[in-house]
């Protein structure tokens, strides 16, 4: 097993703690308990990232599911997808039921596909994983009510944390997860968005300004600020969302920056 993997795997978590590994970009692992989630692990070489994959494709394991919120290649990574389904044969796959049929022709069989929507959930070892619709820049459900992109809060060994994939704030979100009760930890874009990218087929995110104060009002007790390091032409900026935090909503949640691979101990808050 790959070093780093080991470790995960040896890394304890008792109940009321959650363990967290950034993977750049919004790529997250996450370990309650003996369930070890991937969500968004953008694991592919290119030449435009600025940042390698940390964790080779073909070495992956001990991974209970891998998460995709959308069908963009740093969140949905296909040609890693192809690799999980064989080298991770008990490994589930949940992503917007709506890419269903893309995640089939990776080679993931039906009993391994958890395909969600907006307000649905599901299951994985001891962890909830719930799904709410994501705008990137726009919700566009298709005809049937099919979302693109999700967002997912997932909860297990008394925790609770958002994963926001790639999104604006939209009318109703702030509710939607006000309504799962205290977020333990969230994990935001930050990259924005402009003319310039969205005329290159490159749609945005929130500004840092936005996803601060939506954290400002949603009220996870800490955010990890993402979606800023991987592509030169579709930055953003972690050092400004901090500033930004510490201005406007004093102590109101912690900013954690964590290293790629670098653990992120969480411990249950009193509900």
């Amino acid at each position: 097993m790959n070093q780093f993997l080991q470790s995960v795997s040896e890394m304890p978590s008792p109940y009321g703690t959650a363990v967290l590994w950034w993977l750049g970009q919004m790529g997250l692992l996450v370990k309650m308990g003996d369930t070890v989630l991937c969500v968004d692990y953008y694991a592919s070489d290119s030449p435009d990232r600025q940042v390698l994959p940390p964790v080779p494709v073909r070495e992956m394991a001990g991974v209970s599911a891998f998460l995709g919120t959308h069908n963009h290649l740093d969140h949905m990574d296909h040609s890693a997808w192809k690799e999980w389904a064989v080298c991770c044969p008990e490994a589930a796959f949940v992503f917007p039921s709506l890419h269903r049929q893309d995640v089939l022709a990776d080679g993931v069989g039906e009993n391994r596909c958890l395909g969600l929507n907006d307000g649905e959930s599901g299951r994985v070892g001891g962890v909830s994983i719930h799904a709410v619709a994501a705008a990137h820049e726009f919700l566009s459900p298709d005809p049937s009510g099919l979302y693109p992109c999700l967002q997912y809060v997932i909860e297990g060994n008394g925790l609770r944390l958002w994963h926001a994939g790639d999104t604006l704030r939209y009318e109703g979100l702030l509710a939607k997860i006000k309504a799962f009760g205290t977020i333990d930890a969230a994990l935001l874009p930050i990259n924005g968005r402009d003319g310039r990218r969205y005329r290159g087929n490159c749609i945005g995110n929130m500004t840092f300004q936005e996803a601060v104060d939506l954290a400002g009002e949603a009220g996870p007790r800490a955010v990890i600020p993402g979606h800023w390091d991987m592509f030169a032409d579709n930055p953003g900026d972690p050092d400004a969302f901090a500033d930004y935090a510490d201005a406007k909503y004093p102590g109101r949640f912690r900013v954690l920056r964590p290293a790629v691979l670098e653990p992120v101990r969480l411990e249950a808050a009193s509900r």
